[in-house]
């Protein structure tokens, strides 16, 4: 159960997750096309990645597009693909102006070029921004990563014995990040969905009903006061202030 917030907790997470789930109902709801609900909802990223940087969140990971969401109809993933294109291309000068930095995650050697290409330019037109880091998650799945991980290390000759957690943390896809503070999950479901899998294991999870287009700084806010009321434990490590998080190698 969400807490209400009419205002910004004093303490945020660095880091915060989202699962960017409901487009399709939403849309479905007003008796409308399910890219409708897809356009929606990256307006509402738009608003959402303003209200954590204006919150001083350092972080925010977004699932844009799992591993597994190829199993939609063809026509919907091809506009997903389209609609991240355009996306780009209308909001990345004002991303960039706000200081946001974008990292993309994922195995892009699977989508098209244009698609890959938007992707990277976005990743490298901002480069030097320090705000916020807004990574994208695309064709992204936790199973994934973690595989990938343990094929890096292989390559960089670490044996067996020598392979531990903070070893393998260093070849994750998001090894430059604190792993997430707050997992927010939008729509009304209550799973993981592959996301993050590897990074989440002591993450505070928040499951809302808010389908995403409806999901806003006030919805944010909500998330975050019900964050630091709770007592942070990392298996047996006495509880950690609410607002904190472990230390990460790099």
């Amino acid at each position: 159960m969400l807490m209400d917030a009419t205002s910004p907790p004093a303490r945020v997470p660095r880091h915060v997750a989202i699962v960017m789930d409901g487009n399709g109902r939403w849309a479905n709801k007003r008796f409308m096309p399910r890219g409708i609900g897809h356009k929606a909802g990256v307006d509402a990223l738009v608003k959402v990645v303003q209200a954590a940087a204006d919150r001083d969140i350092e972080f925010l990971t977004v699932f844009a597009f799992s591993s597994e969401n190829w199993k939609r109809p063809e026509d919907e993933v091809s506009g997903l693909m389209s609609l991240l294109v355009v996306a780009l291309a209308k909001h990345l000068l004002k991303l960039q102006a706000d200081g946001v930095r974008i990292r993309v995650v994922g195995d892009l050697t699977k989508v098209s070029d244009k698609v890959r290409h938007a992707l990277l330019d976005a990743q490298a037109n901002t480069v030097d921004n320090t705000r916020l880091t807004l990574t994208v998650a695309f064709n992204y799945g936790g199973r994934w990563d973690i595989v990938q991980a343990c094929q890096q290390a292989m390559l960089a000759g670490i044996e067996g014995d020598q392979l531990d957690e903070v070893t393998l943390s260093r070849f994750m896809a998001m090894s430059y990040a604190p792993d997430p503070d707050l997992f927010i999950r939008t729509g009304g479901e209550v799973r993981l969905s592959n996301f993050l899998l590897w990074q989440s294991a002591y993450t505070e999870l928040c499951f809302t009903d808010c389908l995403w287009p409806d999901f806003d700084g006030a919805e944010l806010d909500k998330a975050l006061a019900d964050f630091v009321m709770r007592e942070r434990r990392f298996g047996d490590v006495a509880a950690l202030d609410a607002g904190t998080a472990p230390a990460v190698s790099a």
